[in-house]
């Protein structure tokens, strides 16, 4: 376990991306057993969720408690805008349907695949802004 000491700020810009970064290490369990895609899309979700209100953070832009992504995407500032925004706003629907059983079809590998290429790049144009500080 890691020193608490070490531990950035609670709610901190970099305490969003802790968060993030754990939830995109939870949705590459691809291999598995008893683990559906499902679950990690909504773990990708989260990630890049997490990802966007770390910016939303660091610029100090407050945000509602929301799991849809094209809202938090919206209050972005030109300067940080999110390359990807379509591709990432459509994680929203992995958010609630993919965690209940009969809400959506059953996810098959190139989709998992392709979520989880999203989260990355999220991931990725979060800690660029945040962790460049």
């Amino acid at each position: 376990m890691s020193n608490r000491s070490q531990l950035p700020e609670p709610g901190s810009p970099e305490d969003w991306l802790r968060f993030a970064k754990s939830d995109l290490a939870l949705s590459r369990m691809v291999n598995t057993p008893d683990v559906l895609l499902e679950t990690l899309c909504f773990h990708a979700q989260q990630a890049t969720e997490k990802s966007i209100k770390a910016v939303l953070v660091f610029c100090g832009i407050p945000f509602e408690r929301t799991h849809n992504i094209k809202s938090l995407i919206e209050k972005l500032p030109p300067e940080y805008a999110l390359p990807n925004g379509l591709a990432a706003a459509a994680l929203t629907e992995y958010a609630v349907a993919m965690r209940y059983p009969g809400e959506r079809e059953i996810i098959e590998i190139e989709e998992y695949h392709a979520v989880i290429a999203v989260a990355q790049s999220v991931y990725d144009w979060a800690a660029g802004i945040v962790l460049a500080k």
